[in-house]
């Protein structure tokens, strides 16, 4: 896990300063690796490559990157692949291997496969590599967007970093790209290659990136498709899946250094602590708790979880001090305001994990992968209804009857305001336009925005394409429909916070779930084996149940990472959040009302995701855009 960074002249003219440059990249990314840095440059001068490197595999000081293999070929790395004993020993024959490195394997893979060898490849990455004989680059990010890549084209010149900050001191100016910031204000994530600084793009997951002779192309190698098995039996994907989950955990426990994980107190993080702890005894577990405000302290699941796998658990009590000491810092880290307030918390126990270790184990991918989302319940539910009216119910694949769901309908008791809004147009509008009104974050904040040049229209175009899409859903699939969305444009939200929050102090996170022979199984299931009877994340706890307490198991009020920020707001932290939105310049904010922002937070306002949404947008003014300049005399 590590930090790159670089610089290619597009017309292999050599690049004044680029050692300099190179250096102050690295810089603003140092924490990504604080173990060991180098910097590697072409002879003409025209390509450079910067690493910030924090050792997990081999942390023999030859491992240290950029690294240079004999043909003249070098690669900056970030990442693990988790199978680099099998591509060592499958490459022996046509490579003499000089260090135990997964990032050798990276190079010899190439030598043999050359843009072939990115499907070789088994964990989460981002690379970029100079091929010296034919003069060229090849950039790759692995398949889910675990580990980020960003890059900036201007004045015949490609750069690119783990981190978007790392690009702004060349931007001439920030401004705020609009379909980006659209697609914000809808899913709290840019879902596309846009990001909320124009100019600046990432790479897409599971897309390569080439550069010849100043030409750059970008190909996609891997997408999932959900080609679903309908004569599959249960017995047949439980025991698939258990296969799959096992030997992915066993890749992932590959380290030269402790591993522990977090532990939030659900399904996926308890049962990954699980896995883990039989091979790695005493296995410590980190979870963040919140006592001030009742229904807000989970550490009793926690504390259930690490007995249940005979670990140690360390407890962070995380309050509104800490939000008013941190929550600028959390902004800074992710580069953008993303997602909801769970990137604080992560932050913290992100903290205090790297206190103890350097690798953390993250449940991340399980609700995608598995249907542990209360919508995917709500939509379905939509489904029978409109099935058993229609007297269609029991035709077809894909349908789970109403009187199969009826027993887990009291899940949505707390969801019953979502159903109120979701229901609010009809039950009849087409799949897309009801899943859509679902995710849409967009209508809270309407008031706040001025639409004149936003393309939120464009929005719900590009989602329904995605939604749609026939060639890796069938057109009846309605909860393969909705968990390939969620898997390919909002999951990658989440990965940006577990990569941001865990590296920015140092500390490597993995993700066990998202491992793609996994994924490629699961999406073969049917839904009526996926989510039978409506159960959420039935096959895992199906699998699993000796792995997981029985107070966990049987959870039906699990809320994520649950953050008492309405109180605190009400409280502890309303004047702090004042004197943020006084202090900057808001009134000069693109796209944006001061007037109408100000007002939200009047004295009777009440905490909402808007306001959460507003705020963190405001310190992102003032983190960035606001103090552009410091950035750009890094360059004098």
């Amino acid at each position: 896990m590590c930090g790159i960074a670089g610089i290619i002249n597009l017309k292999n003219e050599e690049y004044p300063n680029i050692q300099q440059h190179l250096k102050i990249m690295g810089d603003l990314i140092e924490h990504r690796g604080p173990d060991a840095d180098g910097v590697w440059l072409s002879r003409s001068f025209d390509v450079g490559f910067a690493h910030k490197r924090l050792s997990i595999i081999d942390l023999d000081p030859k491992s240290n990157q950029p690294m240079i293999a004999q043909s003249g070929n070098v690669v900056a790395f970030n990442g693990e692949v988790y199978n680099y004993i099998e591509l060592a020993d499958e490459l022996k024959n046509s490579w003499e291997f000089t260090t135990k490195s997964d990032t050798e394997t990276i190079l010899a893979s190439y030598e043999k496969y050359r843009e072939e060898s990115v499907k070789k490849l088994r964990g989460m990455f981002a690379f970029a590599l100079y091929d010296k004989k034919n003069n060229s680059i090849f950039c790759a990010r692995d398949r889910f967007g675990i580990k980020p890549f960003y890059y900036l084209i201007k004045n015949n010149n490609f750069y690119f970093a783990s981190e978007a900050k790392a690009l702004i001191p060349f931007l001439d100016e920030i401004k705020t790209n609009a379909k980006a910031f659209s697609e914000y204000l809808t899913f709290q994530y840019p879902i596309g290659e846009h990001t909320l600084f124009d100019g600046i793009k990432q790479l897409m997951p599971g897309h390569y990136l080439k550069i010849k002779n100043g030409v750059v192309e970008i190909q996609k190698y891997w997408d999932v498709t959900y080609d679903v098995d309908f004569n599959m039996d249960q017995e047949y994907a439980l025991e698939k899946v258990s296969h799959l989950v096992s030997d992915s955990m066993k890749v992932h426990l590959r380290s030269d250094v402790e591993v522990g994980s977090y532990v939030s107190g659900g399904v996926d993080s308890s049962l990954l602590l699980n896995l883990a702890s039989s091979s790695n005894k005493n296995i410590k577990g980190f979870h963040g708790r919140f006592t001030d405000y009742e229904g807000y302290d989970e550490s009793r699941y926690a504390a259930d979880a690490v007995k249940h796998s005979s670990g140690e658990l360390f407890l962070r009590d995380i309050t509104p001090d800490d939000f008013i000491n941190n929550i600028e810092k959390v902004i800074y880290h992710l580069d953008f305001p993303i997602a909801g307030p769970g990137s604080f918390p992560q932050y913290m126990v992100s903290e205090l994990a790297s206190q103890n270790l350097k690798v953390c184990f993250g449940g991340q991918g399980g609700d995608e992968i598995f249907g542990g989302y209360a919508r995917y319940l709500i939509a379905y539910l939509e489904q029978c209804l409109k099935g058993a009216i229609n007297g269609n119910y029991k035709n077809g694949n894909y349908v789970v009857t109403i009187e199969s769901i009826i027993p887990n309908l009291g899940l949505l008791k707390e969801y019953i305001p979502l159903m109120k809004s979701f229901w609010s147009q009809g039950l009849f509008e087409p799949m897309d336009k009801r899943y859509f009104r679902l995710v849409n974050k967009s209508l809270d904040i309407a008031d706040e925005v001025d639409h004149a040049e936003l393309k939120l229209a464009e929005v719900e175009s590009d989602f329904s394409k995605i939604f749609n899409d026939s060639n890796y859903v069938q057109d009846d699939a309605y909860f393969d429909k909705m968990t390939r969305f969620d898997f390919k444009s909002l999951l990658p939200a989440l990965l940006q916070v577990e990569d941001r929050m865990s590296m920015a102090h140092g500390l490597e996170s993995r993700v066990p779930f998202l491992d793609h022979s996994l994924i490629e199984f699961v999406a073969t299931i049917p839904a009526n084996i996926k989510f039978k009877d409506g159960q959420m994340k039935y096959i895992l706890k199906e699998i699993f149940r000796n792995n997981l307490p029985n107070t966990i198991l049987n959870r039906r009020d699990k809320m994520g990472f649950p953050v008492p920020i309405k109180e605190w707001f009400e409280k502890d932290v309303k004047a702090f959040v004042t004197e943020v939105l006084l202090k900057g310049k808001s009134n000069e904010r693109p796209y944006l009302k001061k007037d109408k922002i100000l007002s939200s937070f009047g004295k009777d306002a009440r905490f909402s995701r808007k306001s959460w949404a507003l705020l963190t947008l405001e310190i992102w003014h003032q983190t960035f855009h606001d103090k552009h300049n410091v950035y750009k005399k890094m360059l004098k």
